[in-house]
């Protein structure tokens, strides 16, 4: 019955899929084969003007290839196939019902609409059609089922169907990383290859999409400002088109940074380890569009113990051998209240000095809450430094927190008004001294 239905209702599909762009070969005709075509049309002169002719022959807009095959199909892309159901035989059908799945290793997905597609009646030779469509959202292999059921006359039910099986590619591989930085900011970087074998691929956008808890900034486009060598020049990798060649890796760069109104509420940043999504969207060399949204990206949450002490307000640049004032923040992230005393330590070869009352007591600090206290240093030291030597002491468990480097830098400059010290002098009349010889010597 099989054999009988398929050689009276036939069941073809196609897929359909732009063309491709193709390198024509070049034709050079023997010169007595172009001199005799030249006669035949009785012409006494042959003469290209502004190699018109040869535009016309050779033009790219004529080096267009139909697909051969069936062809690749990524992830992301959209699957489109024109499904034919023709009445081969010489007998009126009836009763025709016609339906196409999608099978892949997780589910089975209808492609027909409204599911199933029925016809009362096919003449002989008479044929129906129908384009199928469906974004495709994974990888390995599919089957294309198309099962048409149909009734000859008053006799049974009879069924036919066609398999196409294909497989799907991963078109780009996406790698992240996460750097979780003190003011409870997260940067992601996102390094995206493609991984297609002679296809390029034009980003069209990377977006990351937050969760709830955060808000994301960009750090992919460069501002234009006044005295810049790049005026206009707003995305990295270019500003209209960022075409990426087979092989190829993007690094994007995503600044997350906690909402308002979770930011001081430590005890749920740190139960948060979801912070969005990346949403990719390119277009083939001949204009097909794709899109690919990743999995929730996953970070690692800091431990920051009981006691976290961060860096709210310094100031940047400072001068040398100038007291600056700055702001630092201490957060009881336990679940216990704490009592504790602020320890100034200076070590051996400092390149900051304290001043102020060490090993004082602070307020008793509750459970997810902090406080806030103002300090003094003097830099003695120019160049790019740290704050180090700051200490906490537990007065109930007789505990030590020590923060021997703060991720905090500043930079210090050598102040030249006459109340600077003497070795502000020394420092720029070296400065000065090594700058000459280097002018010489060049």
């Amino acid at each position: 019955m099989e054999n009988k239905a398929d050689q009276i209702l036939s069941i073809k599909v196609m897929r359909l899929s732009r063309p491709l762009f193709t390198q024509p070969g070049l034709f050079h005709p023997e010169p007595c084969d172009l001199v005799n075509a030249i006669k035949s049309q009785g012409a006494n002169n042959f003469i290209i003007q502004e190699d018109q002719i040869l535009d016309t022959t050779f033009s790219p807009k004529f080096g267009l290839l139909l697909p051969q095959s069936f062809g690749t199909i990524y992830l992301g892309e959209t699957f489109q196939s024109y499904l034919r159901v023709q009445n081969v035989g010489s007998c009126l059908v009836s009763n025709i019902t016609i339906k196409a799945d999608l099978q892949t290793a997780a589910q089975r997905l209808p492609l027909t609409k409204r599911n199933k597609v029925s016809i009362n009646q096919l003449e002989p030779q008479q044929s129906t059609d129908d384009i199928l469509s469906h974004e495709i959202t994974e990888i390995g292999t599919h089957i294309l089922v198309c099962e048409v059921s149909y009734q000859i006359g008053v006799g049974e039910q009879m069924t036919s169907s066609r398999y196409y099986k294909f497989q799907v590619l991963k078109p780009l591989d996406v790698k992240t990383k996460f750097y979780n930085a003190e003011s409870d900011d997260v940067y992601l970087e996102a390094q995206i290859q493609n991984t297609t074998v002679d296809r390029p691929l034009c980003l069209d956008k990377v977006i990351m999409e937050p969760s709830t808890l955060f808000e994301v900034s960009s750090l992919n486009e460069i501002t234009a400002t006044s005295g810049t060598f790049l005026p206009d020049m707003t995305q990295l990798f270019g500003k209209s088109v960022n075409v990426v060649h087979p092989g190829e890796i993007r690094q994007y760069l995503h600044c997350l940074k906690p909402k308002h109104n979770v930011r001081d509420n430590h005890r749920i940043l740190r139960g948060e380890s979801n912070i969005g999504k990346l949403d990719l969207m390119w277009r083939t060399a001949i204009g097909d569009r794709g899109r690919l949204q990743t999995s929730q990206l996953q970070r690692m949450v800091p431990n920051y113990g009981d006691v976290r002490m961060t860096i709210q307000e310094l100031p940047n640049p400072a001068k040398l051998h100038q007291a600056i004032n700055f702001v630092c923040k201490i957060t009881n992230t336990s679940e216990r209240p704490v009592e504790l005393s602020l320890v100034l330590e200076i070590r051996s070869k400092p390149t900051i000095l304290w001043t102020g009352i060490s090993n004082r007591p602070l307020e008793k600090i509750e459970p997810n809450h902090s406080t806030e206290v103002c300090l003094k240093l003097v830099p003695v030291m120019p160049g790019l430094q740290s704050v180090s030597g700051l200490k906490l002491i537990d007065l109930y468990l007789k505990r030590t927190y020590d923060y021997p480097d703060m991720p905090i830098n500043f930079s210090l400059s050598l102040c030249l008004n006459h109340s600077s010290a003497p070795l502000s002098r020394i420092y720029f009349v070296t400065f000065l001294v090594l700058s000459v010889i280097f002018y010489y010597r060049s």
